[in-house]
């Protein structure tokens, strides 16, 4: 969560318009280029924003030299490329030239065609007209996808609450990725590695770069337990990687084109001192507790429960319940503010019996009132702190009927500022290479990796490699240090 935002999900429905095949188009057309303009900012807005710099401009040329060989366009210019300030492993496409992938997801590749692979495979998707083909978008782990799942139709009496979900969340869904059938992702890879095959590249790219995301999916279950707080999205929307390196491998191997360009070191010098994990100015997961040193605020969730930050809000998600935490302007009282909140939600507001009390010696306001859902009732909880600045932070939480706050009370309780000192001491991670030396080992530089636990797993997996490989001096590795 980047800074205070009002409630709601900023998004409009992009329309598709048809592709032919793949290598029978020349230019993209007038209406994908409207649609993809008017969905841009918003994905920015979404997706944390685009991220600056050298690093940006080198995916960008790779991006433009492999989604030219689609046959979406004849001229590399008319492809938009856009690294993302996310540290959640993603990439994706949309019509009209638009395609994304987030420095996470960067930050686990180990060469340029790995990177190229990445951005063909989305490009392949719009190429084959996949997104209008699917017929139910996979939901956002947020309180909209968790109260549209719910069925949820009223608060206090208002059934335009689950109209303004369905909405809301449908046209989110749209334009962000979604879950492909195998099949669709089997042809995704083909042409995929067929765009390798023709921009220069080593066919194989595709299928090491699906090892190296099988690695990180397993690596992010293990390190949470079971309940991946970055369980990468292009692992969750693109179905059993693992599964899909073998065939890809078969394929490259069938097409030819091994052995070709790889460009490491390019690749490795672009992303040397790339941000990496969370943005500090965007706030910070450790664990299970958020800290925002910019905001100067930090709250813990439930043990067993997971946390996701978003560019505009955390959501939190577990067997008990699912919650929201999220910003905007007071403007008056808290319990004007809390109104607000379930008139934005679609209930009419005016909940009444809105208690105040302090927390952390920060003044609070909460309410909770009833929904009615296809499965039976939820209560919904609102709790609101005024920051005594003109701004206010809250939550919105889901729990069963009758549990009020219900698991989470504990984690309302904790909302508390941060000192200058704790928000100073709040550093972010960045990728360093470096050329191991004589004598280095995979233990010895995994223990300069910023994490107290998994380091060695977590350089193996950064670095392509596997259980057991030994390291040669004058070979160049990536270290995740604190900057």
């Amino acid at each position: 969560m980047k800074r205070i935002v009002a409630w709601g999900v900023a998004a409009s429905l992009l329309g598709y318009a048809g592709y032919g095949a793949a290598q029978q188009a020349q230019s993209i057309s007038a209406a994908d280029k409207k649609a993809g303009a008017a969905a841009h900012p918003q994905l920015l807005q979404e997706f944390g924003g685009a991220f600056p710099g050298a690093t940006a401009n080198y995916v960008t040329g790779v991006g433009r030299k492999i989604a030219v060989q689609s046959g979406l366009a004849n001229s590399q210019s008319e492809f938009t490329i856009t690294l993302l300030n996310s540290p959640v492993n993603n990439a994706f496409a949309i019509p009209g030239g638009y395609v994304y992938t987030t420095r996470a997801l960067v930050g686990l590749m180990n060469d340029e065609a790995e990177l190229a692979s990445v951005l063909g495979h989305e490009v392949g998707h719009v190429a084959a007209r996949h997104s209008a083909k699917r017929q139910e978008a996979q939901q956002r782990n947020s309180i909209l996808g968790a109260l549209l799942g719910l069925g949820l139709g009223a608060i206090a009496g208002d059934s335009g609450l689950g109209q303004l979900l369905q909405q809301g969340a449908g046209q989110a869904a749209q334009l962000m990725t979604l879950r492909y059938s195998r099949k669709q992702e089997y042809e995704a890879d083909d042409l995929g590695i067929r765009y390798l095959y023709s921009a220069g590249y080593d066919t194989l790219a595709s299928s090491t770069m699906l090892a190296s995301l099988a690695a990180q999916t397993t690596l992010d279950a293990r390190d949470q337990g079971g309940e991946a707080r970055n369980l990468p999205e292009w692992a969750s929307t693109h179905p059993d990687p693992a599964g899909r390196v073998v065939r890809a491998r078969q394929k490259a191997q069938a097409m030819g084109g091994t052995g070709r360009i790889r460009n490491r070191d390019a690749f490795l010098n672009a992303v040397d001192g790339l941000l990496y994990g969370d943005d500090p100015h965007q706030g910070v997961v450790d664990g299970r507790t958020f800290r925002h040193p910019d905001l100067r605020i930090a709250f813990t969730v439930p043990q067993g429960f997971a946390l996701s930050n978003g560019s505009d809000a955390v959501s939190i998600s577990g067997s008990g319940g699912q919650a929201q935490f999220s910003g905007g302007k007071l403007g008056g009282s808290l319990a004007a503010y809390i109104d607000g909140v379930y008139r934005q939600l679609g209930g009419q507001g005016s909940v009444g019996n809105v208690q105040t009390t302090q927390i952390n010696g920060v003044d609070t306001a909460y309410a909770v009132t009833r929904a009615q859902t296809k499965q039976g009732q939820v209560d919904v909880g609102v709790i609101a702190y005024s920051m005594g600045n003109g701004s206010a932070y809250h939550f919105v939480t889901i729990a069963p009927a009758g549990r009020g706050l219900g698991p989470f009370q504990p984690m309302v309780q904790s909302f508390s500022r941060l000192s200058p000192a704790q928000a100073a001491a709040i550093h972010p991670r960045r990728i360093d290479v470096v050329t191991v030396k004589a004598g280095d080992t995979v233990q010895s530089l995994s223990q300069r990796m910023a994490y107290d636990t998994l380091k060695q797993e977590r350089f193996l997996t950064i670095n392509g490699l596997d259980a057991g490989a030994r390291l040669a001096p004058g070979q160049r590795v990536k270290l995740i240090v604190w900057g």
